[in-house]
């Protein structure tokens, strides 16, 4: 299916309290034009509103703004498999899928599922990651759930919620930890899951085609106090990559790393390519595709971040400096 045909899916994770179920009852409820299909992935319990959804087998629920609600209780490639049926039939209209993950999940199978099966693959185009984060409770959530740390290392995008009932203070010194954690990930502030549709959708964060445009301040090493297990470094270079050696050197690593590593972009200068490599993977699934010529004047240059659990940075570094094209 041609990209601009496909139907695009934000994934949208979060500790438990974080405010999820609140942005999507207002996509749900609220008159924004939108035909989205919001499938609440809680595997048994009982997720947004109770009287949207009932407990009970898998059930899908025609909203009066245009949405559709469905509950998934098993699994997400048959739930997806239906909808695209029914749309295809003429029986569902939605152009767009949200998908709420369950406050204590790893968003990591949930996108791996467009990745492992070609149907779903073919049909379906994975947006982003969306994450909120619960500005009072996160400094702690963080520090004793895995989980916690791993729906931040997943983010295209970060959504901090519950800013008001923190000081200015505090919330920058999270936001700090976040960048560490993540230096790819905008952050926002919402309110009561407010956040403008457009700032939630169509985002092609985890588009292969899309632009990796990395803010530099990002990138800065931020001093802190704590000592997460997800956390993030940069590789850059102005040399040109050898291909060969590159595709050998990572496709190893990622044989050894990849269940810990949670994500890995960049932007590649490849040796005898006219165009720039954009490169991007999620633990042992990489990928990478043709972006734009390098212009004229433009400065090549490679960039590379990798975002994970306890990661060798020291090898990762020394073997990525050794691809690069004498």
């Amino acid at each position: 299916m041609q990209e601009q045909n496909m139907v695009p899916v934000t994934i949208l994770t979060g500790f438990l309290g974080s405010g999820k179920t609140t942005l999507l009852n207002r996509i749900l409820k609220e008159d924004h034009g939108h035909r989205i299909a919001v499938i609440e992935n809680e595997f048994g319990e009982v997720g947004v509103d109770n009287d949207i959804i009932e407990s009970g087998d898998e059930q899908i629920v025609e909203m009066n703004n245009g949405c559709i609600c469905c509950t998934v209780r098993g699994d997400l490639i048959r739930i997806l498999g239906t909808l695209k049926e029914k749309r295809d039939k003429g029986d569902l209209r939605f152009d767009r899928v949200v998908i709420e993950t369950t406050g204590m999940a790893d968003p990591g199978p949930v996108a791996q599922t467009f990745f492992t099966d070609e149907e779903i693959g073919n049909y379906y185009l994975l947006d982003s990651i969306i994450t909120l984060v619960d500005a009072k409770h996160a400094p702690k959530q963080l520090d004793e759930f895995h989980e916690a740390q791993e729906q931040v290392g997943f983010a295209d995008r970060i959504l901090l919620s519950k800013t008001d009932l923190v000081s200015e203070d505090e919330a920058d010194k999270l936001s700090k930890r976040l960048k560490k954690m993540n230096p790819r990930a905008p952050i926002k502030k919402v309110h009561f899951g407010n956040a403008p549709l457009d700032e939630v959708l169509d985002i092609r964060g985890f588009n292969l085609n899309a632009i990796l445009e990395l803010d530099p301040e990002f990138l800065t090493s931020i001093a802190h106090e704590h000592h997460d297990e997800v956390e993030s470094f940069v590789f850059k270079a102005d040399k040109p990559f050898d291909g060969q050696k590159l595709e050998s050197f990572l496709s190893g690593m990622i044989q050894v790393y990849g269940p810990d590593l949670l994500r890995y972009k960049g932007i590649l200068w490849m040796k005898g390519k006219k165009e720039r490599v954009v490169f991007q993977g999620v633990h042992m699934m990489m990928g990478g595709d043709v972006g734009k010529p390098w212009g004229k004047s433009e400065k090549k240059s490679s960039l590379l971040v990798f975002i994970g659990k306890k990661l060798p940075k020291d090898i990762f570094l020394a073997g990525l400096e050794e691809c690069l094209a004498r």
